[in-house]
């Protein structure tokens, strides 16, 4: 069979007409010749009434410190009246359909409540499903533990089902209907002339969703370049064939060529940062202090990133919204950091970049000629990255974007 599975974001899903319009695309899917998986997301966003984020503070209300397992199965609800509605107005157009929650779909996830991992698929209530003609249509964001617990797969959940789903079908394609018509070289909230990727690695592209970009989840990218299924990111609304995710040769339709071996792909970035910085002394050495540190800020929870272990200090992260509580962590196991608010970070990605000199200095360059501070940096083989103040944050993207000649 040559399978298609395709996603659904919420937007795409709140009214009768928006999925009615999802209804076509994926008719137009199976009337190619393709037999299509559907896994959509919750509807809508914050405060719409049945959103996720909706669930998750009508708990909060009473219980501040909600319990875990009660909230996956609450969280889970989005999905299934979704679902539930977009298989129903598929049999209602012709199309006969199926809803089929995580577990139905044979999910199968580690059983960590609020960011479980799939361990395996068994996919045979959906492989059934197409044997006989009939469009499953999946709850994305959940699955079930291999003792039977309900449990959600974290942000990008959806993102990640079909990822999953499509390895495991060994699918033609993975397509990730969204609001936007695909892959952009930078924010196009920030950066006017940002460029629509046609193309994109699959390395690349996880590097890009890391640093800040948010259009799929890093988890999703590499469960489909595990599988080696191509994964492309469309518009729901707009007849284009948006960004494909792959190896670096892909068909454009007109047959095999390469993706552009440009140097830079894209700029990302990551907002409300803080930085920490601890000063060792002669009583009391970073190699003491390191695991002191890290340990203290596992233990409550306190997500650290952007790591640089110095002979007499230490350089990390964390998001701003957890500085007063990893002061209080810090300050209770006898150090006293220095926190520098309010920062970003801004990221220039390209799996081109391996072994090339130069892209550090022309980094540092476009900043400087912005009078740009850099707070602290660091690179890996396909991304160089800078701490910066959150107010030069508009400018340094728009400034390495020009740099590297990005734009349309």
């Amino acid at each position: 069979m040559k399978i298609a599975v395709q996603k659904f974001g919420g937007t795409s899903l709140t009214t009768p007409e928006l999925r009615s319009k999802v209804c076509n695309i994926i008719n137009s899917a199976i009337t190619s010749g393709q037999k299509v998986v559907v896994v959509v997301s919750a509807i809508g966003r914050e405060n719409d009434p049945y959103a996720t984020d909706t669930f998750i503070n009508l708990v909060k209300e009473t219980n501040p410190q909600p319990m875990a397992r009660e909230m996956d199965l609450i969280m889970s609800c989005g999905e299934i009246i979704s679902g539930v509605l977009l298989a129903n107005q598929l049999s209602a157009a012709g199309l006969p359909s199926r809803f089929l929650t995580g577990e139905q779909a044979g999910v199968v996830t580690d059983g960590n409540f609020g960011n479980a991992h799939v361990l395996y698929v068994n996919s045979r209530n959906i492989t059934d499903c197409l044997e006989k003609g009939i469009t499953p249509v999946v709850a994305g964001f959940q699955g079930v533990s291999e003792n039977g617990e309900l449990t959600t797969l974290g942000r990008g959940g959806s993102d990640t089902t079909a990822s999953a789903l499509g390895v495991a079908l060994n699918a033609e394609i993975i397509d990730i209907f969204t609001d936007v018509e695909g892959i952009m070289t930078a924010d196009p909230r920030i950066v006017n002339n940002a460029r629509l990727l046609d193309a994109i690695s699959y390395n690349e592209i996880c590097q890009l969703a890391r640093e800040g970009a948010k259009v799929v989840h890093p988890r999703a990218i590499e469960i489909a370049m595990q599988g080696n299924v191509p994964l492309r990111v469309r518009s729901t609304w707009l007849d284009s064939p948006g960004t494909l995710i792959s190896n670096q040769v892909y068909d454009n339709g007109n047959g095999m060529r390469m993706i552009k071996d440009q140097l830079i792909t894209g700029i990302s970035y990551t907002s409300s940062l803080t930085q920490i910085k601890i000063e060792g002394n002669a009583n009391n050495g970073i190699a003491q202090l390191e695991l002191k540190v890290f340990e203290s800020l596992a233990h409550a929870g306190i997500s650290v990133d952007f790591i640089n272990v110095q002979l007499d200090r230490i350089l990390f992260t964390i998001q701003s919204d957890q500085a007063d509580k990893a002061m209080q962590v810090l300050t209770g196991i006898g150090i006293k950091p220095q926190m520098e608010m309010n920062c970003a970070k801004v990221a220039v990605v390209g799996a081109a970049m391996t072994g090339i000199p130069g892209v550090m200095a022309s980094v540092v360059a476009a900043l400087n000629q912005q009078e740009i501070v850099i707070l602290q940096s660091g690179d890996s083989y396909t991304n160089i990255w800078c701490l910066i103040q959150q107010q030069d944050l508009n400018r340094a993207v728009n400034a390495l974007h020009e740099k590297f000649g990005l734009g349309r």
